[in-house]
C-alpha cells in the first residue's frame, strides 16, 4: 500500500480533527463522538459484510461484548481503562471467533449466517440481562473519576480525538484490505467461495480472519462507547439498534468501500438530528428517516452515496471497483 493510497484517509482525518476546534457545543461534540462510534461499528461490519460477503444481523454480540468486558474489567477487578478497552477489543475477536468457527464450519451462508448472528446477539442480551456480574437488569454504572488512565476528560475535545484516533486505524485497515493478499483473497470468496476454493483459497481460514477483525473493530467501537456514556445494561449493549446502525451505515454510504461506513454514519446520524430537530422530539422519527434513507439508497443508488456519479468517475479513474448492495 503507497503513501498514494492513504493521502484520502490522511485528508479525511485531518478534517475532522478540525472539528473540535471550530468553536462547536458540547452538545454538537457529543453528537460527533456518537456518530465516530457508530462509524467504528460500521467500518467493522463492512470488513465481513461488504468485503467479505458475509451479511452479520447480529454485530451487537460483538459490540456488547467490549462494551461489557471493558467495564467489568474497571468495575470488578480494578483495572487500567487502557488495558480494559484493550482486552475488550480481544474479547470481542474470540466471540467472533467462536461464531465464524461454529457457523462457517457448518457452511452457514447468505440469510442462514445472518440469522445465526441475530441469534446468537439475542442469546448474550438475555445472559447479560440476568447475570449479576454484569448488573443484570439494572445494569453497570461506571464511576466519574476525571484522567487520563480512566480514560474520562474534562475537554471532550480529547475523547473525540481518541475516537476518531480509532476510526482512523480502522479506515487504514480498510484501505490495507482493498490493496492487500488478504482482502484480494477476502473479495474472491464473497464473489464466488467454490471458485476461490478451486484457486487454492482457504476459505473457511479467510471467513475466520475476516469475522475476528470485524468483531475486533466493534468490539473496540463498544468499548469506547461504554467510557463515553458511563453506563451500560444489556438493552444497550446487546440492542438490535447497535446491530442494524452497523450495516445502515456502510450500505448507505458504500458498501465495501473504506469510506462507505464513514460517510453513511455521518449522513444518516445528521439527518435523523436534523429530523428530531425539525419534529419536535417525536420518539422514534429518525428510524423512519433511516427507514426511507435504506429504500431510496436501494431503489436508486444500490453502490451507495459514494457510488452516485460524481464519486464513481473518481474512482474509475483510480481503477477501483464498484460494489453494489447485494453483491
Amino acid at each position: 500500500m503507497s503513501a498514494r493510497d492513504l493521502l484520502p484517509a490522511i485528508v479525511a482525518l485531518a478534517l475532522l480533527a478540525a472539528l473540535p476546534f471550530l468553536g462547536l457545543s458540547g452538545s454538537v461534540l457529543n453528537f460527533l463522538v456518537t456518530t465516530l462510534i457508530i462509524a467504528l461499528a460500521g467500518l467493522g461490519w463492512n470488513v465481513l459484510g461488504g468485503f467479505g460477503g458475509q451479511y452479520s444481523f447480529g454485530h451487537a454480540a460483538f459490540f456488547g461484548t467490549g462494551a461489557y468486558a471493558t467495564a467489568i474489567l474497571q468495575m470488578k477487578l480494578g483495572w487500567n481503562a487502557w488495558g480494559a478497552l484493550g482486552a475488550g477489543i480481544g474479547f470481542g475477536a474470540l466471540v467472533g471467533l467462536a461464531i465464524g468457527y461454529l457457523s462457517f464450519r457448518a457452511g452457514l451462508r447468505g440469510s442462514y449466517f445472518a440469522l445465526v448472528t441475530l441469534a446468537f446477539a439475542e442469546v448474550f442480551r438475555i445472559l447479560a440481562n440476568a447475570a449479576d456480574f454484569t448488573g443484570g437488569a439494572a445494569g453497570l454504572l461506571l464511576p466519574l473519576r476525571p484522567g487520563l488512565a480512566t480514560l474520562q476528560f474534562a475537554d471532550r475535545k480529547l475523547f473525540y480525538l481518541l475516537v476518531l484516533a480509532f476510526v482512523g486505524v480502522a479506515l487504514l485497515i480498510s484501505r490495507w484490505l482493498e490493496r492487500s493478499r488478504f482482502g484480494a483473497h477476502l473479495i474472491a470468496v464473497r464473489e464466488n467461495e467454490e471458485a476461490a476454493r478451486a484457486l487454492g483459497v482457504d476459505a473457511l481460514a479467510v471467513k475466520l480472519r475476516a469475522i475476528a477483525l470485524s468483531a475486533a473493530i466493534t468490539g473496540a467501537a463498544g468499548g469506547l462507547y461504554v467510557q463515553s456514556f458511563l453506563y451500560l445494561d444489556a438493552g444497550v449493549a446487546y440492542g438490535t439498534w447497535i446491530s442494524v446502525e452497523a450495516l445502515l451505515a456502510p450500505i448507505v454510504g458504500g458498501i465495501g468501500t473504506a469510506f462507505g461506513p464513514l460517510v453513511g454514519a455521518l449522513a444518516l446520524q445528521g439527518l435523523g438530528e436534523i429530523t428530531k430537530h425539525l419534529a419536535g422530539g417525536i420518539p422514534g422519527v429518525d428510524l423512519v428517516v433511516f427507514g426511507a434513507c435504506l429504500i431510496a439508497v436501494i431503489a436508486f443508488a444500490p453502490q451507495g452515496l459514494l457510488g452516485l456519479r460524481p464519486f464513481r468517475r473518481r474512482r474509475k479513474a483510480r481503477g477501483e471497483r464498484t460494489v453494489p448492495v447485494g453483491a
